[in-house]
């Protein structure tokens, strides 16, 4: 299924009321969006069912879901046992009967608990099927820190999944993302891992319903001539501030929203380092194995006559999350990024 096959097949709601989807640009929370685009998703497609933790009558822990039980019932939004290998294993089955189930996992660091069947099943059973079978499983992935949060419920495992072949990985840093991208998410024959940023949950935007470009395309958020500033999820915002906090010193820096972490739009991320000469990456998961050294090694192959300068990387530390207190240290914010900027520029060693 393509964005443009999506259907409109509204059905009657379990309490006898039918849902009303998203018809005129509106303001929603990042949550809220998500909600929005869950809900239309339902709507269009019968088959597409919710598994989760506390999704049901509470809706959620972060309320992502709230009413949806009370407008397909039960047998479309499960509440499930505090077993997350079980809520991927359930999946499978309902995509081999050709469900599409969308899962949801209560925090980042629980997913682990499923992560054999997810890069063991999941990620394979196309390609060992020879085509055969299709698993259009979205996997939902509340991620990343800033809430001041416990053991296992900020961390950043992306790059566990984007080493994954047979995945596809989405972020989203914003209310329109959230809700067209979780659409696309559920509509695509391939398996999705849809990271969230929970910090970032009830920040509010303009919503369309309209479905904008596609999932694997990068979004350029602020253009700039000097440096390219590349991230995703939360730190998409900060990065932005970042920018103009560097436009103040005569610095212009070109911020881009990766959005797909897996495929990556290096299109997008090349013609931008064809301009600005210079990369900064920055995430929040540890340093070593992330994501940001396998983006700049691909730069640098695609892209070496053009860079000026070393690719610099701005990411979290390679210690297990820290506690509530010190995690203000730990993430990348605006003068962490700032630092990079002068460093890819040769103001600072």
């Amino acid at each position: 299924m393509t964005i443009e096959t999506i259907r409109s097949s509204p059905l009657p709601a379990a309490n006898g009321q039918a849902p009303v989807p998203l018809t005129e640009t509106t303001t929603l929370t990042l949550a809220k969006a998500i909600n929005a685009g869950l809900r239309r998703a339902m709507l269009d497609d019968p088959k597409v069912v919710l598994l989760g933790e506390d999704i049901g009558a509470l809706g959620g822990v972060f309320r992502v879901t709230s009413d949806l039980l009370a407008e397909f019932g039960p047998n479309r939004v499960v509440d499930t046992p505090l077993a997350e290998s079980a809520i991927i294993g359930t999946a499978v089955g309902l995509a081999y009967r050709g469900y599409r189930p969308v899962c949801e996992i209560q925090f980042d660091g629980f997913i682990f608990p499923g992560f054999d069947q997810i890069v063991s099943q999941v990620a394979r059973f196309h390609y060992r099927t020879q085509g055969a079978l299709r698993m259009p499983i979205t996997i939902r992935v509340p991620f990343g820190g800033g809430i001041g949060a416990a053991e296992h419920h900020s961390e950043s495992p992306e790059a566990y999944f984007t080493h994954t072949s047979g995945l596809r990985v989405v972020a989203v840093s914003n209310p329109q993302d959230a809700y067209s991208l979780i659409r696309q998410a559920i509509a695509s024959d391939d398996p999705v891992l849809f990271f969230e940023p929970k910090r970032r949950y009830h920040v509010a935007g303009p919503v369309s319903p309209q479905l904008g470009e596609s999932f694997e395309r990068a979004r350029v958020v602020a253009a700039g001539t000097d440096v390219t500033l590349l991230t995703y999820g939360a730190l998409v915002s900060t990065a932005t501030d970042a920018a103009l906090a560097a436009a103040d010193d005569g610095i212009s820096v070109e911020v881009i929203d990766l959005r797909s972490l897996s495929p990556i739009d290096y299109a997008t991320v090349e013609a931008s380092i064809r301009k600005t000469g210079r990369l900064v990456v920055t995430h929040e998961a540890s340093r070593s194995g992330g994501l940001g050294g396998e983006i700049i090694a691909e730069v640098t192959e695609r892209c070496f006559d053009y860079l000026e300068a070393a690719p610099v990387r701005v990411t979290g530390f390679d210690i297990p999350y820290p506690t509530a207190k010190l995690e203000g240290h730990h993430l990348p914010d605006l003068d962490r990024m700032l630092d990079g900027v002068d460093r890819v520029l040769g103001r600072r060693r």
